[in-house]
């Protein structure tokens, strides 16, 4: 199959800064495909070349297995970028997403018609004869991507699209791609959000000061988290501590506090851990379960993620868990609210 973008041995260069280091990537038609690093990784770098905004230092870049112009021609035509920081021009939301639309010649009716349907899919409907420079942040940037949308183009390529930005807009903006996706139009994303990248992806590349580190589906990539990803991600419920193994193969993990967790690997001495949020179940009563890890704690904080809800849990270590809306709200679950968390010996991963 033939990829519709790739990048062969893409560097780039800024002065004495190398932002993207010899970088080969194939990105397949219809895919949604995230760029996940910390700042100063590549990700944007990437966007930028991609889009035809920058031209690589060394290296080469393929549309539809051509390779292509010296001038981009054939990337910015079939390509669209929304950044991070959203400009409005000066008028209307109509006029902002209509700009675009002018340039290539389009009757009035055929702008009206084509600004109404992106307005509907970023659930924006009867925003035309708005100011766009008023409107909230998460507004303007829901306006941003409709403006993109409204051209067509053949690839969407976002910046870091939810970055602060409220949860309600955010979550808005997350279905609007999950939409589109289902259009199989090809997404490429940066962002440095664990959960959205999880949630969106077919695959993710993993940025590390301008190398890509791994590609592959998320839960290949973070499979076995290393010490690079727990720093740059602030991954939660990772934990050092002290391992001996057991009789039955498994391992008991002292991580303080009082705090043992039994894992399925067998080593002995100093180790790193790590439990996903989405592998702890949360229970306001007692818990029946099968899993080796069983801890009651105390709810210190909640983050309305919109479909789903964040909570950190005080049980002698600090754990994340992560729940859905629904399942939050049949809990009546509040701060300082007592809550049980469980989770199998093989969540536990080594870093």
């Amino acid at each position: 199959m033939t990829s519709i973008i790739e990048l062969r041995n893409v560097t780039k260069e800024y002065g004495s800064i190398t932002a993207l280091d010899d970088a080969n990537l194939k990105i397949e038609s219809g895919e949604v495909f995230v760029l996940i690093g910390p700042n100063g990784s590549g990700k944007t770098t990437i966007l930028r070349i991609i889009a035809g905004i920058e031209i690589p230092t060394r290296g080469e870049v393929y549309f539809q297995g051509a390779k292509t112009d010296t001038d981009n021609s054939q990337l910015t035509k079939n390509i669209t970028m929304v950044f991070q920081k959203t400009v409005m021009f000066s008028g209307t939301v109509f006029d902002n997403i209509a700009y675009g639309l002018k340039l290539r010649g389009q009757s009035r009716s055929q702008m009206a018609a084509t600004v109404k349907e992106a307005l509907k899919t970023v659930k924006l409907e009867g925003f035309e004869k708005r100011s766009a420079r008023r409107l909230s942040g998460g507004e303007q940037q829901r306006v941003a991507i409709a403006r993109a949308l409204a051209l067509d183009t053949q690839i969407l390529l976002l910046d870091e699209p939810t970055a602060n930005i409220d949860p309600r807009n955010a979550s808005i903006i997350e279905n609007v791609l999950q939409t589109i996706s289902r259009q199989k139009k090809t997404i490429m994303i940066a962002t440095q959000n664990m959960a959205q990248a999880e949630n969106l992806a077919d695959r993710v590349a993993v940025l590390n000061r301008g190398k890509i580190d791994k590609i592959g589906k998320f839960q290949e990539a973070f499979a076995s988290p290393s010490k690079f990803l727990a720093d740059f991600a602030r991954l939660e419920n990772v934990f050092a501590g002290i391992s001996r193994i057991t009789e039955e193969g498994t391992s008991i993990i002292d991580v303080g506090n009082g705090v043992n967790i039994v894992a399925t690997l067998e080593k002995s001495g100093n180790v790193t851990i790590y439990v996903r949020p989405e592998d702890i179940i949360l229970s306001a009563q007692p818990l029946v379960s099968s899993a080796r890890n069983m801890l009651k704690g105390t709810i210190t904080e909640i983050s309305d993620q919109g479909s789903i809800v964040r909570l950190k849990v005080n049980a002698r270590k600090n754990f994340t868990v992560q729940v859905t809306r629904k399942s939050f709200d049949e809990m009546r679950l509040n701060l300082d609210s007592q809550v049980f968390l469980a989770f199998k010996a093989s969540s536990v991963q080594i870093i």
